[in-house]
């Protein structure tokens, strides 16, 4: 099925996560592509249910997710004493840690945000919350630069007219912005090259179909979604230059 290319670009705004007034807010990706919605999280267990339930999908934005979790946990106990917020971390962090065991990022969000409690724990006077709060936006604008450069990398090997074959969700919305292997394609057109996208529907949950289709028609980016098991057979016909 070829979407619909809209008259507008989206992806300028789509923000996956996003921070403001002490909350953390995620797209509901499992509300797409028929309704676009943010869900408010203001707690560690609010952010780990959101994990868990697939409010937020994808390894880094799982990560980037995990740290404002924690964050937003010491900073409900910011004005009581250093023990009370530390107890609060360790509640965070088990419970966040528990929340999607396989994303690796997660581990690695939550071990950076357990150096800022070693480090702090040195200095007189520390603002914990304030540390792990600057620590996640660290993070989220960490990932946001990692992908562009993966994007700019990735977009070298793209022939100009390729077309290219995608599975699962690799874009923004695993991310904290630009994408991973959406990023490459973003990246491609940004240097003038004119590529189209085969979006793999991905079983069950159909994350290229919802999500990956989605997010390129939002960029006008001609994709066209397929049955997984038509994958082969447009391989064998010539008709996918890159995967």
């Amino acid at each position: 099925m070829n979407l619909p290319r809209p008259g507008l670009t989206q992806q300028a705004r789509l923000e996956t996560l996003r921070w403001g007034d002490g909350v953390l807010e995620l797209i509901d990706q499992r509300l797409l592509p028929l309704r676009f919605e943010y869900r408010r999280c203001s707690s560690a267990g609010e952010v780990a249910e959101a994990i868990s339930t697939m409010v937020v999908r994808g390894a880094p934005a799982i990560g980037v997710a995990a740290a404002y979790g924690v964050a937003l946990e010491v900073m409900h106990e910011a004005s009581k004493s250093r023990d009370v917020q530390l107890a609060a971390f360790e509640r965070a962090f088990a419970e966040l840690a528990a929340s999607r065991p396989t994303a690796v990022n997660l581990a690695w969000a939550l071990n950076r945000q357990r150096a800022v409690v070693l480090h702090t724990s040195q200095l007189e006077n520390a603002d914990l919350a304030t540390a792990l709060l600057y620590e996640a936006h660290a993070i989220l604008h960490e990932d946001i630069a990692t992908n562009q450069t993966i994007g700019r990398h990735g977009a070298e090997l793209i022939k100009d007219g390729a077309r290219i074959l995608t599975h699962c969700n690799a874009g923004a919305l695993a991310t904290a912005g630009h994408g991973t292997a959406l990023g490459v394609i973003r990246s491609a057109i940004a240097a003038g090259k004119r590529v189209s996208a085969f979006a793999d529907e991905t079983r069950p949950l159909l994350q290229g179909a919802r999500l990956t289709a989605w997010e390129l028609a939002q960029d006008g980016i001609p994709v066209t979604v397929i049955a997984d098991s038509a994958a082969a057979f447009l391989m064998k016909r010539g008709e996918i230059d890159v995967v």
